[in-house]
């Protein structure tokens, strides 16, 4: 059994998943389109979002999440908070992941040497993600 986070984004799924793509070197290896379900009554699908991901699985190498376009019914629907945490041992490649996952979003952890031995920093994206990544021993 493993536990695979499931990222929801406001509209922007597939603009975050080319982003983490092109920091992370990983891929999209599936994804439907709300256009792709077959028309049912208990399934309305907003117009306009035809176009937005319904289901993707993203991964990279050993990381691996889904993710979708949320399709709330109450717009402003308060969302559960979860961090990613990328874990390598490699602390030059640790700091290029942290300094591009964090262009456009906000540091709360600076990437920098820790008590424990790592080098650690935390971060939201410009899609509002919390990242954790944590390089070196530790």
């Amino acid at each position: 059994m493993v536990i695979e986070p499931y990222l929801f984004f406001p509209g922007n799924c597939e603009e975050a998943l080319a982003f983490y793509a092109e920091i992370l070197g990983g891929s999209t290896l599936f994804a439907m389109r709300y256009g792709d379900v077959p028309p049912a009554a208990d399934h309305p699908i907003p117009p306009g979002s035809e176009k937005k991901i319904m289901h993707a699985t993203f991964v990279a190498g050993d990381l691996k999440f889904m993710a979708s376009d949320s399709m709330r019914l109450a717009p402003g629907t308060p969302v559960e908070r979860v961090s990613l945490s990328i874990g390598t041992t490699d602390v030059e490649e640790g700091g290029r992941v942290f300094a591009a996952l964090a262009a456009g979003g906000t540091v709360h952890a600076p990437y920098a040497k820790q008590f424990w031995g790592a080098t650690f920093g935390m971060l939201t994206d410009r899609f509002g993600i919390d990242w954790m990544v944590n390089a070196g021993d530790g």
